[in-house]
């Protein structure tokens, strides 16, 4: 069997295990590698031009447009689901922007192959996505704590709804990040949730911007002494903002510090941190020459 019969073969890994189309392929080629196959070998089996092709695309030194997309999957043996998949795939890791990207992502989760290859990136993408998931979690490390999706939904603020507060018990216990003591009291654990690198940057921007959005909410429906909301406006140089990301980052961590050491808590919080440009970088002006500064003012 040629080497171009081989690739038109079903792929000799599942495509559906992937969140990233560029890992895919370097996978697919490693494996078929290992048989003769070459990059020279799939530039035929995929009708291209370049006998390179396939690496420059693996390289991130090309992207696939979508007929190229249905080229590619057809080359790596994917038909039906599989190689719309695949093409769902290049269209998610290639968009420019969140809104594309989370649209991208809820069209591969709409793959019941997807669903169970990927569960738990599934559940830690859900974590990510609903506010209430945090909160709750914080709420369970206090004496007043009610296992109660009706008395949990009611003292959130927002409030949520019964189902929702039943849901997000369930999904804290799948993770790990609630257990049971020997009692069956629900207890926080030390686990960290962490989703894979295809989808960590996309579900903590969700997270951030849903946040944000809670906190323009609260500055209407949370009284003012229960709230602290407040913004500073500053220039500063390169070297003064890097101190400032670094005075942040360490308050962070004294205030995480000061959650340990609490005994009596009772109230879930949110504090956000944000920090962004309002201008260009201004690079300052050239030093003049010591012999002009004299001329100037001599």
């Amino acid at each position: 069997m040629s080497p171009e019969q081989s690739a038109r073969r079903r792929g000799p890994i599942d495509v559906f295990r992937y969140l990233d189309y560029r890992v895919f392929l370097a996978d697919f080629y490693r494996a078929k590698k290992r048989r003769g196959f070459s990059y020279r070998a799939f530039s035929r089996s995929a009708k291209l031009g370049a006998p390179n092709y396939l690496k420059l695309v693996i390289d991130g030194e090309r992207n696939l447009t979508k007929a190229m997309a249905a080229r590619f999957a057809d080359a790596c043996g994917l038909s039906g689901d599989a190689a719309e998949y695949f093409a769902r795939l290049v269209e998610f890791n290639q968009a420019t922007n969140a809104a594309a990207r989370n649209a991208s992502y809820e069209r591969l989760a709409d793959f019941g192959r997807y669903r169970q290859a990927q569960k738990l990136e599934l559940a830690q993408a859900a974590y990510h996505s609903k506010w209430y998931l945090p909160a709750i979690r914080e709420l369970c490390a206090s004496p007043q704590f009610r296992e109660d999706p009706e008395w949990l939904a009611s003292v959130l603020r927002p409030a949520i709804k019964p189902k929702e507060a039943k849901q997000a018990l369930e999904l804290l216990l799948e993770l790990g990040l609630l257990k049971r003591d020997a009692s069956g009291r629900l207890q926080q654990t030390s686990a960290v949730v962490s989703t894979g690198p295809q989808t960590r940057s996309m579900n903590i921007r969700n997270y951030h911007a849903e946040m944000m959005r809670l906190a323009t909410q609260a500055m209407e429906l949370v009284p003012a002494a229960e709230r602290d909301i407040t913004s500073l406006t500053l220039c500063l140089s390169p070297d003064g903002f890097a101190q400032l990301k670094q005075r942040i980052q360490d308050f962070r961590r004294e205030l995480l510090e000061l959650a340990d050491r609490e005994t009596e808590r009772g109230q879930a919080l949110q504090l956000n941190f944000q920090l962004f440009p309002l201008s260009v970088a201004l690079s300052p002006p050239p030093k003049a020459a010591k012999g002009s500064e004299e001329k100037r003012h001599g």
